[in-house]
């Protein structure tokens, strides 16, 4: 509840500041937790990248900018002025925006949309190096550009979700004329941002598109993003006035209390992000192919305790959807309890853990040492610790691997870990994305190689299904197997927050997403 009152006052808060009269002009500062590993958000897999490359790009449809909530209702045209349906779903079409020209000055067209798709699909002569939303756009059989200013994106069923998709931080636009490598290091794109810097761990840097399409926007000279790894030191930077905002969804509830003691004007909005800290396990690698291991470790979790340590209590217990009340696909919370390896009894959990253990030939005089791996970041590595922890109750003797955010995502989609303590952030609150980018077989981000086609066909079924109530219950019901077949055990639904001095307006933390509203176009700064 107090999170809930921090994030509502914080919003109203921008609400009210949104309505004096904007000043073009200046820099804002903002610090990045680490650097991404390239500038390309079709190929990266976390905010790392969306936060700083997101203004350098268009999507064909938007979240609001100025919405909190991402839902359907918030969408808003960008790149296409208008959108519309056949009579049975399965062809959407693009009226696009005429006179919009590439960060280079050559104009954009139909043609560039069919260039995105063909990267994400892998059906052109370009290719992307990672592909982490190949999945999300596979029901798409292919696009056309019918003319210059008009694309169709024919799909293979209806999926009422596409939309959303398309909105996500991560659906970029891309130009036909620039390689896919080049967009890694030097994107071009129509956004209201040009890159001017990007030195790995260093700085990325922005500055103006003075030719952006849209009149008047951005209100800001540029943006300038230090990479600062050392979390104090972040802190201290924020608190002192050297940068205007902290990394989106960074702040812990301690960390704000220390901020507000040190600037007491700093504006902090909290609220959960969409993103889950869950279990790993590279079920290919012995003994972890064994389910009965893979049980136990889902057993041995005390997902209160992760709530206590990491957030004093504040976190959501919840499956593979965003919980009640800011998600709309959570199951209720007397459905939670009820699944596997969510019973509050913690005690009787592990003594079921310890003897699936012993079944499998580990005991007090046989124990399992193993390499913990996760993200080199402070969220990720208390967490693992704590894993760590629970692990030993279950005859399981961890060890901390952490590894830098450059090389991560690429071990993980090589199966590269054994267990891993991992962090997903779902770019929209829709499980078309949830699961079919996290759970169908031989999806690059499904890191723990689960595969059940049967469950998958469910998967279809609720993609098309157009009724909310029925879709809802299709989705617990995925929902409960996933648990139960111990697919990427959830520990607890994250609730963080942001920081920015009182000089900043214009900027509204999305509740449901931590992937989206980082077009930075509407923020200015008093100066």
């Amino acid at each position: 509840m107090k999170f809930a009152i921090a994030m509502l006052t914080a919003l109203l808060f921008a609400g009210a500041v949104r309505a004096q009269a904007p000043v073009p002009g200046g820099t804002l500062k903002l610090y990045l937790r680490d650097s991404p590993g390239t500038a390309s958000p079709l190929e990266e897999a976390s905010r790392t990248a969306t936060v700083p490359f997101m203004g350098i790009f268009n999507n064909l449809v938007i979240f609001d900018q100025n919405q909190p909530v991402n839902s359907e209702s918030s969408l808003v045209p960008e790149l296409a002025t208008f959108w519309s349906w056949n009579v049975d779903h399965t062809r959407l079409s693009f009226k696009l925006r005429e006179g919009v020209t590439w960060h280079d000055g050559k104009p954009f067209t139909a043609a560039d949309v069919k260039c995105t798709f063909d990267l994400l699909m892998g059906t052109g002569t370009d290719k992307l190096r990672k592909n982490p939303r190949k999945s999300w756009f596979a029901n798409v059989e292919r696009v056309e550009a019918v003319n210059p200013q008009e694309a169709v994106l024919q799909l293979k069923r209806p999926q009422p979700s596409i939309l959303s998709m398309l909105a996500a931080g991560y659906s970029a636009v891309y130009p036909c004329h620039v390689s896919a490598a080049k967009m890694r290091v030097a994107p071009i794109g129509t956004g209201p941002f040009k890159l001017a810097t990007f030195q790995m761990n260093e700085v990325i840097r922005l500055e103006k598109n003075s030719n952006y399409w849209k009149p008047g926007r951005p209100y800001l000279d540029a943006i300038e993003m230090p990479v600062i790894g050392n979390r104090a030191t972040a802190m201290l930077a924020f608190s002192s006035g050297k940068v205007d905002m902290t990394f989106p969804f960074d702040i812990t509830g301690p960390m704000a209390r220390e901020i507000k003691r040190d600037a007491a004007k700093a504006v902090c909005a909290f609220g959960p992000m969409n993103s889950t800290q869950n279990l790993i396990v590279n079920r290919e690698r012995p003994p972890f192919d064994n389910p009965n291991v893979r049980r136990a470790m889902a057993l041995t979790i005390d997902r209160k305790a992760f709530a206590t340590i990491m957030f004093e209590g504040l976190g959501d217990i919840g499956g593979t959807m965003l919980p009640q009340p800011a998600g709309i696909w959570g199951m209720p919370p007397e459905t939670i309890a009820t699944m596997f390896g969510y019973n509050p009894d913690i005690a009787k959990n592990r003594g079921e853990g310890r003897a699936l253990m012993e079944a499998a030939g580990f005991g007090p005089r046989n124990r399992l040492s193993v390499k913990v791996s996760t993200r080199n970041l402070p969220i990720y590595r208390d967490a693992a610790v704590i894993l760590i922890d629970h692990l030993k109750e279950i005859y399981i003797d961890g060890e901390l691997d952490p590894v830098d955010t450059s090389l991560w995502f690429t071990r993980l989609a090589r199966k590269d870990y054994a267990i891993g303590m991992n962090t997903t952030s779902n770019a929209i609150d829709d499980p078309d994305q949830a699961l079919y980018e996290n759970f169908a077989c031989g999806s690059e981000r499904n890191y723990s190689q689960y595969c059940n086609p049967e469950l998958q066909k469910s998967f279809d079924l609720q993609s098309a299904e157009i009724d909310l109530e029925k879709r809802k219950r299709m989705v617990w019901d995925i929902d409960r197997r996933l648990q139960e077949d111990v697919a990427r055990p959830v520990i607890l639904h994250q609730i963080t927050g942001t920081c920015w001095h009182p000089a900043v307006h214009g900027f509204t933390p999305m509740v449901n997403s931590s992937a989206n509203g980082y077009r930075f176009e509407d923020i200015w700064i008093d100066h």
